[in-house]
């Protein structure tokens, strides 16, 4: 079980309304209270923070505004106390545009660093060079008047791509990786994986002919020359067989790709990739039984074999679990989540219910959101403050926070639901808790069974300990469909009150098949 923290959002300790390395330190004992295995930080290096991180200024220390190496050393070591793995976010797509690599890339043609960076002739009317777009919004190339070339930037224009097909690009984000992993790191989630490798040429990528201009400039065209080629397993390979070197250390890869492209960054025994390449399909499936097991039953019958799964239903790039679906049907989600087959992660917040926040539009601090108002792709109502209590600022800051508070902070906050033993905090511990009593759900094997209208039923089984899960993905009163002559026990519902007949609305129900 991985828990993402949004550094900037989870406990300031020095009054400065952002969230740093010492806040997290001083709540590892609520995290390890919660019963996960690992802390997966989002960026924490130098930045200027155009995209709050996500465009790296130096890839091996510290941003002052979260502390230095040392408070990370000390965060790392008392996380290890705690028997917990920590995994820092690594950014190897891109950096930022202050970075010393690219300042040097850009300042003349003949810069010895010009090919770490991917630079372009202007097309033959004077524009970019070919039709990629950014997923921020508008073209990926911006123009630098100085040289008179274009540089690609898949993301903003101030997140530079790198040219993973150089050799010495390779060579110095290898000695990251080597940087942090000598310093005890136990591994890396790897940002937008899929991205690092372009096709040679550069060539137009096709329209999209289902284009529509609310989802946004990113989908004007499909994105088949500018991610995704097969030349990225080459690179997921030297990542891995860094990573093997120390030892027991993790690799997890953000893919957005279809199933079928996604489990190739599992790799094979020969050219082993990632551990886990991230399974982000929850986030926007339709809440729905069948659409749902239609979901989990390919996801599993396209794994390779060894493969082991992953499910992602939060993140601090996608709306709130709660908000989505609302807060009778979060609690599902949370029981669907952790009893899956597979490796759950966890985003801060979701275990609370945060649901929906609306932000001040003089408080935006999304770059997307800035880029392309009104289309609804601000991700900063995801990432607000954790409330620990009812005190002021929720006990996240004695300043105010850089991005406002959800508004129901002064209950829905972890002092107020660790007082509630009905609470989604106190359901969330109780089925880390049955995650690790039963071998059942930790690690054994899954299968379908018949359900009810609107209800996903399956099984999981392991070591002869059977294990029954019911979700009622309705508002209405359902069977619990038990095979005749088979016995079951109860064990844990989501609701307070569990139904004493059936499945309640808004119930799920772990059972043991005595």
């Amino acid at each position: 079980m991985v828990y993402q923290i949004y550094p900037r959002s989870f406990q300031d300790s020095n009054g400065d309304g952002i969230g740093d390395l010492d806040g997290i330190r001083q709540r590892l004992d609520y995290v390890a209270a919660l019963g996960v295995d690992a802390i997966w930080l989002s960026p924490i290096f130098p930045s200027p923070m155009a995209d709050f991180g996500y465009d790296v200024a130096d890839y091996c220390d510290v941003a002052e505004m979260f502390g230095d190496l040392a408070q990370f050393d000390a965060l790392l070591a008392e996380t290890h106390d705690r028997g917990l793995k920590l995994l820092l976010d690594f950014v190897p797509n891109h950096s930022s545009d202050q970075h010393p690599w690219f300042i040097e890339s850009r300042s003349s043609r003949d810069s010895p660093r010009r090919d770490w960076y991917i630079w372009r002739d202007p097309a033959p009317d004077g524009g970019p060079p070919n039709n990629w777009t950014s997923d921020m919004g508008g073209s990926a190339w911006e123009l630098d008047p100085a040289t008179g070339q274009y540089y690609l930037h898949a993301f903003l224009k101030e997140q530079a791509d790198l040219n993973w097909r150089n050799p010495d690009v390779r060579q110095a984000m290898t000695d990251v990786l080597h940087f942090w992993f000598a310093r005890g790191v136990d591994g890396f989630r790897i940002d937008v994986l899929w991205h690092c490798i372009k096709a040679e040429g550069l060539p137009d990528n096709p329209l999209n002919p289902d284009f529509r201009p609310e989802l946004g400039d990113k989908f004007k065209v499909l994105q088949h020359h500018s991610a995704n080629q097969p030349e990225i397993h080459d690179v997921v390979q030297s990542f891995r067989q860094v990573a093997d070197s120390y030892g027991e250390r993790l690799l997890v890869g953000e893919v957005c790709l279809p199933v079928p492209q996604l489990v190739t960054y599992y790799g094979s025994d020969d050219r082993p990739g990632v551990h886990l390449p991230f399974n982000f399909q929850l986030l926007d499936a339709p809440w729905d039984a069948q659409a749902l097991a239609r979901i989990i039953t390919e996801y599993e019958a396209a794994l390779p074999p060894g493969g082991w799964p992953n499910w992602v239903m939060g993140s601090h790039d996608a709306p709130r679990i709660a908000g989505r679906i609302g807060e009778a049907q979060a609690r599902v989600a949370a029981m669907l989540l952790l009893t899956l087959r597979g490796t759950p992660t966890l985003y801060q917040g979701d275990e609370l219910g945060i649901a929906c926040v609306v932000i001040p539009t003089d408080r935006i601090r999304d770059p997307q959101d800035l880029r392309q108002p009104g289309l609804g792709l601000g991700r900063d109502p995801s990432r607000t403050p954790m409330a620990w209590d009812d005190s002021h600022n929720a006990g996240f800051s004695t300043a105010e926070p850089w991005l406002p508070l959800h508004d129901d902070w002064a209950t829905r906050n972890v002092a107020h639901q660790t007082a509630d033993t009905g609470s989604m905090l106190n359901l969330y511990r109780r089925l880390l808790a049955m995650r690790r009593r039963h071998m059942a759900l930790n690690s054994g094997d899954f299968a379908l069974l018949p359900g009810d209208c609107g209800v996903l039923q399956y099984q999981r089984r392991a070591d002869g300990e059977k294990l029954m899960v019911a979700l009622n993905l309705t508002d209405q009163p359902r069977r619990l469909m038990v095979p005749d002559g088979v016995i079951t026990a109860p064990l844990l519902s989501t609701l307070a009150v569990p139904s004493s007949d059936g499945l309640a609305p808004h119930e799920g129900l772990i059972l043991e098949i005595l």
